[in-house]
């Protein structure tokens, strides 16, 4: 290709081998990423950062989200040119000082709190090293599995949701000083023992240009679109679903976090399956069942029914939905993207989900302190899902079939 060129390295290693220590650094990162969620009520009921709004909690919790988005354009940029050996490690030690800066320094301030959130947020670029890293190692037939089964690496959101207030309460610095020490095994490990694929594609033209160029790509805007609604949506429920419990179905901060961690779950084991079945029967069907079941489920839980009646299954299929739509999209990317350009379109695309789940936290915060109310907020997700339903079967399609999908 005359935008690449090949990268030869004679250590070769196992690709199953290194998606398995990939799917380890976004559980880790995705973990770190996600510790600020499940303290956003607790904060506010304990009055330990003052007395805190709806609003508060919810802009506390998307500070990182957002971050870490827009940091996927860059990291996903630089990964095209460094690789993700490199840059695993790289963006696993850096998000160590902001883990440590949180009990050390910002848990009396909600303003200090603010800020390391925000450099908290480099934990949700790693995404955007591992999809173009992955791709490197698998041939098209089987990207939209792996690509699913390192996705699934989202799931160290549950594992914050589980286990971040319980050791809070235990000592305020132990959940931070422990994913901290995590991190830190794992960038030596990932340093030592990540490989590069054989044959690997390096850009030479600059980033700025590989930018422009991503960008004006067709299929880097639709994408977008589909991962601001299929990711965006698991990104906004995993880390506002306790502050939605605790408030809209009077659970306590415990219970509200496993029930969130449930919902993690559902999405997590969704994702490869999403992506495996792009690979097999194509990710047009795939997104299309997706959006369908978004919608619906959207349009039940805005009529808020009790968790026992429909309440939970709602929220459960929707997870299933929203996960199997993740791993669908990188699956058509995989099919559609010269291999160079993912690692860039996977960032664009990338901080396009991220932005997804950062809105509809401020916005249900912004409603609910209105109205009391989360249904208008739950319809506009059944509209917008509705709306992407509508473009799968359109241009997504045409795109697709113009690329031989």
């Amino acid at each position: 290709m005359s935008s690449s060129e090949t990268v030869h390295d004679q250590r070769v290693g196992s690709p199953w081998v290194m998606l398995a220590l990939a799917t380890i650094g976004s559980v880790l990162n995705f973990w770190a990423w996600a510790l600020l969620s499940p303290l956003g009520p607790l904060f506010r009921s304990t009055g330990q950062l003052g007395e805190l709004s709806e609003s508060d909690v919810s802009l506390l919790v998307a500070v990182p989200v957002v971050v870490g988005s827009l940091g996927r354009i860059i990291v996903g940029a630089l990964t095209d040119s460094l690789g993700g050996r490199v840059m695993f490690p790289l963006v696993s030690a850096l998000t160590i000082i902001p883990v440590l800066a949180v009990p050390f320094l910002a848990l009396d301030s909600f303003t200090l709190l603010l800020v390391v959130g925000f450099f908290l947020g480099v934990a949700g670029t790693i995404f955007a090293v591992g999809v173009p890293y992955v791709n490197a190692w698998f041939p098209p037939a089987k990207r939209g599995l792996a690509v699913g089964v390192f996705g699934a690496g989202m799931g160290g959101t549950a594992i914050s949701a589980l286990t971040t207030v319980r050791l809070f309460e235990k000592g305020e610095s132990l959940p931070f000083v422990i994913t901290a020490a995590l991190l830190a095994a794992y960038a030596v490990i990932a340093w030592l023992v990540l490989r590069d694929a054989p044959g690997r594609t390096r850009p030479t033209t600059s980033l700025a240009q590989r930018l422009r160029a991503n960008a004006t790509l067709p299929v880097t805007w639709m994408t977008c679109a589909l991962y601001a609604v299929a990711f965006g949506g698991y990104v906004a429920f995993s880390v506002y679903l306790p502050a939605y419990l605790i408030t809209a179905h009077g659970l306590e901060p415990a219970d509200a976090s496993m029930r969130m961690a449930g919902f993690v779950v559902v999405a997590v084991i969704a994702r490869p399956i999403g992506g495996a079945m792009a690979d097999k029967v194509g990710a047009i069907p795939v997104l299309g069942v997706v959006f369908a079941v978004t919608a619906v489920c959207a349009a039940m839980a805005a009529g808020n029914p009790p968790l026992h009646a429909g309440g939970t299954v709602a929220f459960l299929a929707m997870a299933a939905a929203l996960g199997a739509g993740s791993g669908a999209v990188f699956g058509l990317i995989a099919q559609v993207t010269e291999p160079a350009r993912v690692g860039g379109v996977t960032g664009i695309v990338g901080a396009a989900g991220g932005l997804g789940g950062f809105v509809p936290p401020l916005l249900m915060g912004y409603v609910y302190g209105r109205t009391d109310s989360y249904a208008i907020g739950l319809w506009l997700l059944a509209i917008v899902a509705a709306l992407m339903l509508a473009m799968t079967f359109g241009p997504v399609r045409r795109l697709a079939e113009a690329r031989g999908d």
